[in-house]
């Protein structure tokens, strides 16, 4: 198993579109109601590698993407937000999401961070099993009103210094 976590300017624009896709291909309506906010993303972190090396890594597994995650640095030190958390789907369930969010967050910290926080969907139970098993604790509900078709609740969850 070679893991490396590389700057995302080491790869091709459209790379993480691509990886959110496979992500989330379960359940088409992830796709369906976030694919314009996904090229968005993708475009701003290629069109600003500066930021996107600094704030975010790309997962590979023997060479290939596997995962990536990416964070908002704009409210240290009392917080970052973690954004997108993703790990394609043929490599789910063998640890590579928590080595990823593991990475994520000692690197977050080195900042002199506060907080943590992350958001994720109810029905997503092995995001938030993973986010728990780091240590973050869940803070708040609230209603899911983004994903058009998905019904339940948003859980923000917060790790603390």
């Amino acid at each position: 198993m070679d893991i490396e976590f590389k700057k995302v300017s080491s790869l091709e624009r459209g790379i993480l579109v691509e990886l959110l896709k496979d992500a989330y291909s379960f359940d088409t309506r992830y796709e369906h109601s976030c694919i314009t906010d996904w090229q968005a993303f993708d475009s701003f972190f290629f069109d600003h590698l500066q930021i996107a090396d600094k704030y975010g890594f790309i997962t590979t597994l023997n060479g290939k993407a596997i995962g990536f995650v990416s964070w908002d640095p704009r409210n240290m030190p009392r917080y970052v937000e973690i954004g997108h958390n993703c790990i394609a789907s043929a490599y789910k369930g063998k640890g590579y999401s928590t080595m990823q969010l593991q990475e994520a967050v000692n690197r977050i910290l080195q900042n002199d961070v506060q907080q943590i926080i992350v958001t994720t969907n109810d029905d997503l139970i092995p995001a938030r099993r993973m986010y728990e098993s780091i240590g973050f604790t869940l803070s708040h509900r609230r209603q899911n009103n983004h994903i058009a078709g998905l019904a339940g609740e948003h859980l923000d969850y917060v790790y603390f210094r």
